[in-house]
């Protein structure tokens, strides 16, 4: 019999007040663990939902990818996920990556305020924000600037495979994120492998912000907000749109709200170009991501 595990994880929830709880139940199957009973856990919406890069279904619809210096295999089946991975890896990388401990039905509940919102909720059930590291986040979202997703990965993928170091996984070989110290000793030339154009300039800038510790990004996970925001935007090549993400995505700040054409235009013709997105409170970052899901995906049907 496989072994289990739970785990309580309780929020409280800032406008209703109510406290929330819930036990995640996860199996070491031995060469897997399952996730049971996960249905706010959707492999597809949560990693074609814009957030990340490095993750890419196979022919068989399982997800592979590669994060915090570790690769991963993942596949959902009935009402459960699993992944090719130890109980300790999975304890000590997955379940933070994959912000396991938080109750996404109650977070979902919050969140509707009114009937576009909860459509838009409805429609991304099984979004998770994903823990990614903010040295990533960072250098990735300076690459996604005026581009496509398609070549966003192309270009982070060539990226990892010339800077990152070799992962053997499953017979497959994968490539971590290069480090910051990494990319800061380069020079643009050295980048033109990856075919990253004018943004090749503004990575080797951030690189050399966050190497050399003009940029704490672990400190910012302290700070307020409005604070990271502005320290953000004094690397160059980073603005607004771009400083949103890195901090809703590698800074883990829930309230942050990015703002694209997409969202710009599903805001405008919602809510009024007025809007303060701040009515959404401290999880103002998941309802961006259920509208932006939303509103894309109508848009490209």
């Amino acid at each position: 019999m496989p072994t289990i595990f739970s785990s309580l994880f309780c929020q409280l929830f800032p406008q209703n007040g109510q406290l929330g709880c819930d036990i995640l139940l996860y199996y070491d199957r031995g060469d897997e663990i399952e996730i049971m009973a996960c249905d706010d856990f959707d492999l597809v919406k949560t990693f074609e939902c814009g957030q990340c890069f490095r993750w890419d279904a196979d022919e068989n619809g399982y997800y592979w990818g590669v994060a915090k210096g570790k690769a991963l295999r993942l596949r959902s089946s009935g009402d459960s996920i699993f992944l090719a991975a130890s109980m300790e890896e999975f304890e000590s990388i997955w379940y933070d990556y994959f912000d396991l401990d938080s109750d996404y039905s109650l977070i979902r509940n919050d969140l509707a305020i009114d009937d576009f919102i909860g459509t838009a909720i409805e429609f991304g059930k099984g979004i998770r924000i994903l823990r990614q590291d903010g040295w990533e986040a960072l250098c990735s979202f300076i690459l996604s600037s005026q581009n496509n997703i398609p070549r966003i990965k192309k270009i982070i993928a060539t990226l990892c495979q010339e800077f990152g170091n070799n992962i053997d996984y499953l017979g497959k070989n994968n490539y971590s994120f290069p480090a910051a110290s990494t990319l800061a000793k380069l020079n643009e030339d050295d980048l033109a492998p990856i075919r990253s154009g004018f943004r090749a300039k503004y990575v080797i800038a951030a690189a050399k912000a966050v190497d050399s510790g003009e940029i704490d990004l672990d400190k910012l996970m302290t700070q307020s907000i409005d604070d990271a925001r502005r320290e953000l935007i004094k690397i160059k090549g980073v603005g607004e749109k771009i400083a949103q993400c890195v901090m809703l995505y590698g800074l883990h700040m829930k309230n942050a709200f990015p703002v694209d054409v997409w969202m710009k235009r599903a805001i405008s013709q919602n809510y009024g170009d007025d809007f303060d997105y701040t009515a959404f409170g401290l999880y103002a970052g998941i309802a961006q991501q259920y509208i932006y899901f939303y509103t894309r995906s109508l848009e490209l049907r």
